[in-house]
């Protein structure tokens, strides 16, 4: 829930709304891009590798 809400709140500056905002922009792209990976690496990924690794013989 926090993620979406600071990714959310990054948007209008990624998009390039208001002044100065070609200066802003690639720093919220990248923000939103590393919250958004790490949200889908610790829901989806760490634990589909744990089950994958964690099967008994």
């Amino acid at each position: 829930m926090t993620t979406s809400t600071t990714v959310l709140a990054l948007l209008p500056m990624a998009i390039g709304l208001g002044e100065g905002a070609e200066i802003r922009a690639p720093m919220a792209i990248t923000v939103i891009g590393g919250l958004l990976l790490s949200t889908i690496l610790t829901l989806v990924v760490i634990p589909v590798v744990y089950t994958v690794l964690d099967r008994s013989p």
